[in-house]
């Protein structure tokens, strides 16, 4: 049996590995990645189910957006116009996220347990927006959604992680973010090559700054 890491494809073979999955300890690590043991799926599983109906999905198409997903959008906009070398656009994108982060009202019952939640929701959803991408022929945003899945899954596995360790899981290690993607790794040093979008190791920063208790 066989057995797909869900988040950079690292497949863990049984026939060769001599050990059966199942009797891997949970807290084993996808040896490229990082990803949790829960981030693999068996390779004969097939494609995840479509988490909302298309007129749901059309539904929320309609909802308005709130000034922090405002702000978060622009900003992406902005680190997309710097990629193709469009400083002028970039720095308009930019003031529109620093005014949607200004405005952006505090969050009184955020916790970790809730960014969790939502991750694994948005992780979810991506199985819906692909299947729009494939019926509208969009293969732009197609290949879109195989990054941001990913990525996604990747922070779902972490904040899960750390829900389970706690500040341990940070002790005497560092945070790196690919700046091509938005993979976060955790580790004394960045991969040699970015499991998501396969750039080299240069291309990651270190997440300075933290605050620990």
């Amino acid at each position: 049996m066989r057995y797909v890491c869900r988040i950079c494809g690292y497949v863990y073979d049984e026939a060769v590995e001599k050990v059966p999955f199942r009797e891997l300890p949970e807290d084993w690590k996808c040896p490229l990645c990082g990803a949790a043991k829960s981030d693999f799926k068996a390779a004969d599983a097939g494609p995840e189910p479509v988490g909302a109906s298309a007129p749901a999905r059309r539904q929320a198409d309609l909802e308005k957006l709130s000034a922090g997903q405002l702000a978060a959008l622009c900003s992406n906009l902005a680190r997309g116009c710097e990629k193709q070398y469009r400083p002028e656009q970039a720095a308009l994108f930019g003031e529109l996220a620093d005014y949607f982060t200004a405005v952006t009202p505090p969050v009184n019952d955020a916790s970790v347990e809730a960014l969790y939640q939502m991750l694994e929701q948005d992780a979810a959803d991506y199985a819906g927006i692909r299947a729009t991408a494939d019926e509208n022929g969009d293969r732009g945003a197609a290949r879109i959604c195989v990054w941001g899945e990913k990525v996604t899954r990747m922070l779902s596995s972490l904040v899960g992680r750390y829900l389970r360790e706690g500040e341990a899981m940070l002790a005497d290690t560092d945070i790196w973010l690919c700046t091509a993607c938005g993979f976060v790794y955790v580790g004394d040093a960045p991969p040699e090559m970015c499991p998501v979008c396969k750039v080299p190791s240069w291309k990651f920063e270190k997440i300075e700054g933290r605050v620990t208790a």
